[in-house]
């Protein structure tokens, strides 16, 4: 597991960029506030796999589309994240699309997940539907 404390710098970049972890996705994974648009809640959630946060994935992932084991992979060190595109996902829209690159350490090696991430309110939350990924090295 890796351990960060609430000062030091979110691992999704923080936004605004820079932001510490409380400042930014500590507060989503502890419940005391929600995700507004669909990229802070994926932000969030790259900072749930990078914490090994399982139950805050369970919690934001749809249930028609959520596996039963939400396990982060304990050998994948996720290391930093670039946003890449959005599309709607802002407060007051239905539905969104966030696209980013996730980069990682795993087994010795570094590589970068792309995602196409679809995401919906349900009950006024946004939750994870689904994505569409591409990488360049091993997929974790």
């Amino acid at each position: 597991m890796i351990l960060h404390t609430a000062s030091q710098m979110c691992p999704c970049g923080g936004l605004p960029r820079g932001s510490s972890l409380s400042e930014c996705c500590l507060p989503l994974l502890e419940g005391t506030r929600t995700a507004d648009t669909a990229e802070a809640l994926m932000r969030s959630r790259f900072t749930a796999f990078a914490l090994h946060d399982a139950d805050y994935l369970f919690r934001t992932w749809h249930p028609r589309t959520r596996p039963t084991d939400t396990q982060p992979d304990p050998e994948v060190e996720w290391t930093s994240l670039d946003i890449l595109d959005t599309v709607d996902g802002a407060v007051g829209d239905q539905s969104g699309i966030v696209e980013f690159a996730a980069h990682y350490r795993a087994g010795g090696q570094v590589g970068t997940m792309r995602e196409r991430s679809s995401f919906v309110t349900r009950a006024g939350r946004w939750v994870y539907v689904d994505g569409e990924h591409e990488s360049a090295g091993k997929v974790p």
